[in-house]
């Protein structure tokens, strides 16, 4: 959303932004470089990219391969410092994301977080022996030097179209994009096509050695709860009450109206902690509906909802995975980084 009025906020901010990174442009400020390989996945505007995706399907490719760890900073979680995501764990303590990643993975890769990305990353690496260290959400973390970046873009609105903040959504400069050896155009349509391709290549100009890929969201056949499933094609049966709370939940909905006109939807802002009182809304809204009735929500937001007694058994939630296009190009770029490294 482009907020014009606040423009001239926008020049202060390019301003603080760019000095910074000049600073560790040149040197002046420190950025640490580890010897383990380290992939980061960022994106330079705020709100949902599809990083989260992107950050399960290369964890859980390098892993069929390396000794692979994910760190995050554990945004939302009532606890500080490091720490290892485990059976102990809640969204309380390693944050949703981390949550999210443990529930669907399990011991597949090693979970972590950390605020601090530095101290973090090299506890991890030393600790859990890694061969390769997965970076969540760390593009603008510089403290921090990842030796391969992957830049999100969101297809609907690229950064190549936004504006810093306040008028737009971007926390630095496009020039930012620069420091990527991927960019990854994200949530495109089914239907695009190589013009569209271009249109986009064009309007990005990869610097020598940039890759472009463009990557799609898939959802799972079926959605789950704690103890079932059901296959999407029966949601045409049911009263459908959706709970989102993650920064853009537009796809998701676009998703479900195939299946289901029947859809009330109750929004929470990214990263929502539920209270009682969101769940005596919750409660109430969802005995308004008819007698075949479910609620559904993402599979962020299932780790946190679960956790109250009376949700634990009714609410399902919506898997989703990406779908790379020239998948295995991008693989082969990935792997001959973590080889060489």
């Amino acid at each position: 959303m482009k907020r014009w009025y606040l423009y001239p906020f926008s020049l202060g901010y390019h301003l603080v932004t760019g000095v910074r990174n000049l600073m560790y442009d040149w040197g002046i400020s420190k950025s640490t470089r580890f010897k383990t390989p380290i992939i980061n996945v960022g994106n330079l505007s705020v709100g949902g990219s599809g990083k989260s995706p992107m950050v399960m399907y290369l964890a859980d490719f390098l892993s069929t391969h390396y000794r692979t760890g994910v760190l995050s900073r554990g945004y939302g979680r009532l606890t500080k410092g490091y720490g290892i995501t485990n059976y102990d764990s809640n969204y309380k303590t390693v944050g949703d994301e981390a949550m999210q990643l443990f529930e669907r993975f399990r011991n597949r890769f090693v979970i972590g977080v950390c605020e601090d990305r530095v101290p973090g990353a090299k506890k991890m690496i030393e600790d859990m022996d890694l061969d390769v260290l997965v970076l969540d959400d760390a593009y603008q973390h510089r403290k921090i030097k990842a030796g391969f970046n992957i830049l999100m873009t969101d297809y609907n609105d690229p950064y190549f179209k936004d504006f810093l903040l306040p008028a737009g959504d971007l926390r630095e400069s496009r020039n930012g994009a620069q420091r990527a050896q991927i960019i990854m155009v994200s949530k495109c349509p089914d239907d695009l096509t190589e013009e569209k391709k271009q249109y986009c290549i064009s309007r990005i100009k990869p610097q020598h050695g940039q890759k472009v890929f463009f990557s799609s969201i898939r959802y799972d056949e079926n959605i789950y709860s704690k103890d079932e499933f059901l296959p999407d094609n029966n949601l045409s049966y049911y009263d459908i009450l959706l709970i989102t709370g993650i920064a853009n939940p537009k796809p998701l909905i676009q998703h479900l109206a195939k299946f289901s006109q029947r859809v009330k939807h109750l929004k929470f802002k990214d990263h929502h902690n539920f209270t009682e009182d969101d769940i005596k809304n919750i409660t109430a809204e969802y005995r308004k509906l008819g007698e075949y009735k479910l609620i559904l929500t993402t599979e962020k937001d299932y780790v946190r909802l679960k956790t109250f007694d009376y949700l634990r058994d009714i609410v399902y939630y919506w898997p989703i995975n990406v779908l790379i296009d020239q998948k295995e190009e991008f693989n082969k770029t990935i792997l001959n980084y973590v080889s060489k490294n």
